[in-house]
């Protein structure tokens, strides 16, 4: 029957098309990640020629839900704030930086200067002989109770090999989207924020801790940028998503800052 084998081939091909637009090269393509990140390959970068679109885009598509969830500005606006967190963590920029120093995103692949071995007992997850978890890749993954189970969620064993984040941009990018997608109690995901899903409890509304922008600055360095006012680092996270925002063409919402908010377990 024709008309049923034309029709067969007509819902593939529309399935195929609504895959691709709910896919996140859907929303970013490389021209648009490169002009993000347009300082990236500075001669002055140590991860010069590290951090390719392709392999943001291969392992952003390990977790489905990333840059997929919700209408189309609430999936820029998780993509614009997961860009804007980690780059403020990998930047190279300075105050009368070139292009300003939003421009300056991941420039680094691993903590500066010489880091300790951020190795504390765990059974779980137990440090290796010789190794070293110190900051590396776009979120600058720490500690061997993050590399452990980061390292299980996405099939390579980084208590053994945590220089495969700094070696290998596909492993480093699935790193920092494991730790965005992943809530860690009592803090929720920042996926969870970002798409509109977390919903403050009464404790939180008391800690000062409303969904937003801010929220996800809190539950990436709350400790340290959080509940003490206007602060450089938390400034300068909201200047990467304001500019990414802006280029995606999204409006980057409310509550963009954590100054008032209490960090998560205090």
């Amino acid at each position: 029957n024709k008309i049923m084998f034309w029709g067969v081939v007509l819902f593939c091909v529309l399935s195929v098309r609504g895959a691709l637009a709910q896919d996140v090269g859907g929303l970013i393509s490389k021209d648009i990640f490169e002009r993000m990140l347009l300082h990236r390959n500075d001669a002055n970068c140590n991860g010069k020629g590290f951090y390719t679109y392709d392999a943001f885009i291969t392992a952003a598509r390990s977790f489905g839900a990333f840059g997929t969830t919700g209408n189309t500005n609430t999936r820029k606006k998780e993509i614009a704030a997961f860009l804007a967190q980690t780059s403020l963590e990998t930047t190279g920029g300075w105050p009368t930086a070139p292009d300003g120093p939003f421009s300056w995103g991941y420039c680094f692949k691993q903590e500066r200067g010489t880091p300790p071995d951020y190795c504390v007992a765990n059974q779980q997850w137990p440090c290796a002989p010789g190794k070293k978890y110190f900051g590396r890749g776009p979120i600058q993954i720490s500690y061997n109770y993050n590399y452990g189970p980061a390292g299980k969620a996405i099939g390579v064993d980084l208590l053994r090999n945590p220089d495969a984040v700094a070696n290998d941009p596909v492993v480093s990018f699935k790193t920092a989207l494991w730790f965005w997608m992943t809530a860690q109690r009592p803090k929720p995901s920042a996926h969870y924020v970002i798409t509109g899903k977390w919903r403050p409890t009464g404790a939180d509304l008391s800690a000062g801790r409303v969904s937003g922008y801010g929220l996800i600055t809190n539950i990436i360095n709350g400790g340290i940028e959080c509940g003490k006012g206007s602060n450089l680092n938390m400034e300068n996270r909201i200047g990467f998503y304001k500019r990414y925002c802006q280029i995606l063409g999204v409006n980057p919402g409310v509550n963009l800052d954590c100054a008032k908010q209490t960090p998560f377990g205090q």
